[in-house]
């Protein structure tokens, strides 16, 4: 949302009001729900927040996600390395999923389990040239970019260079992967970034954008220049994205 003075706001302040009024209309609505649904995650993760938004995406009414219980996991404390998260992600990764007896661990396969599982709100479209595309674009953020920047990498590279160094590398391969994206999403963006309907690749990307320009000073201008972003700001305005960001989550603690 952009402010008064111009700049960019992504702040829980925000979009407060507009979602506060939405969890009001949810809670009148679902009651004793069972929360079958258990989501490993952590506030900060951008895998999560896929997830996250898968979930709203994916609830039986419009404006109310699928009931989940929301199970934080603290990676600064080393939690992901405890003995009860190790049985679920081997890897110690968020997020991780458990639903009954199924586990489920990383996003891309969470939220492919949410798509088979639920029908509605399909996040893959029927045309396979257009699906080949968001499974594409997903790919490239999961595959090229996020793993570049995630903790384990950056506490890796924080001991051989410096804070300043550091930073120009997460840019430049964070840029890269947008680069290839646009090239990719060439033709096909409208309302979001495959047409006028939310599918995988704006899962994925709304967190990577987030991420570049709040914790990695990517420019928001060299963002807008891909005309595949150029609704980004928008899509904070809608509830299954805004419900999601990091800020709203009930573990965030304020940096």
């Amino acid at each position: 949302m952009r402010r008064q003075d111009g700049n960019f706001c992504f702040k829980k302040d925000c979009f407060g009001a507009a979602i506060d009024a939405y969890s009001e209309d949810a809670s009148a609505v679902i009651q004793d729900h069972p929360k079958q649904l258990k989501l490993y995650s952590y506030w900060r993760s951008s895998c999560s927040w896929r997830v996250c938004i898968a979930l709203n995406l994916k609830g039986p009414i419009h404006f109310i996600g699928l009931e989940h219980e929301y199970k934080a996991v603290n990676l600064l404390k080393g939690e992901q390395f405890s003995e009860e998260f190790i049985k679920l992600n081997p890897m110690g990764y968020v997020p991780a999923l458990v639903d009954g007896d199924i586990v489920i661990a990383d996003s891309f396969p969470i939220i492919l389990y949410l798509e088979d599982k639920y029908p509605q709100h399909p996040l893959l479209p029927q045309d396979l040239q257009k699906k080949a595309v968001n499974l594409q674009a997903a790919n490239i953020v999961s595959s090229s970019m996020q793993p570049l920047r995630n903790l384990a990498v950056l506490k890796y590279i924080e001991e051989k260079v410096s804070f300043d160094e550091k930073l120009v590398w997460v840019q430049y391969h964070i840029g890269k992967g947008f680069t290839a994206i646009e090239k990719l999403l060439e033709g096909y963006s409208g309302k979001y970034a495959t047409g006028n309907e939310v599918y995988l690749a704006d899962l994925f990307l709304t967190p990577q954008i987030h991420a570049a320009v709040t914790r990695f000073g990517l420019d928001m201008v060299i963002i807008l220049k891909f005309a595949s972003f150029q609704n980004y700001v928008i899509w904070f305005m809608i509830y299954f994205f805004s419900a999601a960001v990091p800020e709203r989550q009930p573990d965030y603690v304020k940096t």
